[in-house]
């Protein structure tokens, strides 16, 4: 199936009892199949989004923070790229996904989230899908936090409180500044990786 092919069938954000709910899974999982390599498919929100590989500094962003990570968590905490996520508004695949060393041998492409610690997501050619969708169906999967690298406002935020379908708490600080990660990660991020 063509990019082009995709555009077809791609659907509105609104529920759709019975076959039309099967027949637009059914095309998500051809598309995400026939993709050129480094391309990616998601279903959000009822709609088929490809997006092409990311650019350099979007995956350096990537690195550092999970360098961090790795590094200063109080617990034992690691990140893998491109880790498929059932979420109750489609299934998602965050630029970053972070959890218990280990979680994630064995687990199928698509996988809901149980055990994930937190969910990153840096802004690249639509960033109110990782400002706006994103957040909420990370939220509504009940995920405890959620990064948002955003490269265009020039800050970071972690949600945090997932609840009612959104997170109830945020902290928000400028790219250079620090932010506080809480339990289980219990350190300090240093955003000027970001900058």
């Amino acid at each position: 199936m063509t990019i082009e092919e995709v555009r077809v069938v791609a659907m509105p954000a609104i529920e759709r009892p019975g076959p039309g709910e099967d027949e637009l899974l059914a095309a998500f999982f051809n598309v995400d199949l026939s993709l050129p390599e480094g391309y990616r498919a998601e279903l959000i929100e009822g709609e088929i989004v490809v997006s092409p590989p990311p650019d350099g500094d979007h995956e350096d962003a990537i690195g550092r923070l999970l360098r961090q990570v790795a590094r200063q968590s109080t617990a034992e905490l690691y990140g893998v790229g491109t880790k498929g996520i059932v979420t109750p508004l489609g299934h998602f695949i965050p630029d970053a996904t972070i959890g218990p060393v280990g979680l994630f041998r064995g687990m199928e492409s698509w996988s809901e989230p149980d055990g994930i610690v937190m969910t990153v997501e840096v802004t690249s050619t639509h960033p109110n899908r990782d400002r706006d969708q994103k957040r909420r169906g990370y939220a509504a999967a009940g995920i405890p936090f959620y990064l948002l690298v955003d490269r265009s406002k020039g800050e970071v935020t972690l949600f945090s409180d997932p609840g009612d379908g959104d997170y109830r708490q945020d902290a928000r600080v400028p790219f250079g500044k620090p932010l506080d990660l809480p339990t289980p990660f219990g350190f300090t991020l240093d955003t000027s990786i970001f900058t």
